[in-house]
């Protein structure tokens, strides 16, 4: 069982989901955001990987790919006409609600893609596994297993996301966490029902909530 100050940083990990992104195109290098080349980036032999919640983060990269130091890796941002960024059904193992995608016609969602070499990209997709890997459009994309989470027979879509021509409930990641404790474990706090899910290794797929 986690202590105060382990369960403190567990539900802090979890609250912040899906984490700050730097504010245009970037360099992805050990950890950090640095700025693309003058000349522009070199995607020579990388697939493009679509990234529309916390994998476009330096902070997430960081953890994935900390086994591969000194590889770059350029992030470049897009927009994603005909999609929103929405809560995926389950809960992660490091104790978040994450996203997923769907079709919502005249949404525009500000995305990322990312130029992951083969070496990144199987590195990236180990730490997936309640999404599988597809193909839209030329580019790659993680989807979620479980599908979107239902609230009131309505996907929910991440707040933190600022997409245009949304017309899909948004929520953010506490308010989020708070509806599906209160569906699942309503005799704990916060703090114990995320603590709970990372012990499990994760949580899905959740039901409906009401």
């Amino acid at each position: 069982m986690a202590d105060p100050s382990q369960a403190a940083a567990i539900l802090a990990r979890a609250i912040d989901y899906p984490y700050p992104t730097p504010d245009a195109s970037y360099l992805y290098r050990d950890g950090g955001a640095a700025e693309l080349p003058p000349e522009g980036p070199d995607l020579d032999g990388r697939m493009p990987l679509l990234a529309y919640g916390a994998n476009a983060a330096p902070e997430t990269l960081a953890r994935k790919l900390a086994r591969l130091p000194g590889v770059e890796m350029p992030v470049l941002q897009f927009e994603l006409a005909g999609f929103d960024v929405v809560y995926s059904a389950h809960v992660s193992p490091y104790g978040a609600v994450p996203a997923t995608l769907v079709e919502s016609p005249g949404t525009v969602a500000p995305v990322f893609h990312l130029h992951p070499t083969a070496d990144q990209l199987a590195v990236l997709t180990a730490t997936e596994l309640n999404y599988d890997l597809v193909e839209i459009d030329g580019v790659a994309v993680y989807r979620s297993k479980h599908g979107p989470l239902s609230a009131g027979g309505s996907s929910l879509a991440l707040e933190a996301v600022r997409s245009r021509g949304r017309t899909l409930p948004d929520l953010d990641e506490p308010g989020v966490l708070e509806r599906v404790r209160a569906a699942l474990e309503p005799d704990l706090t916060l703090a114990e029902f995320v603590v709970a899910c990372v012990e499990r290794g994760g949580v899905g797929p959740l039901p409906p909530l009401t």
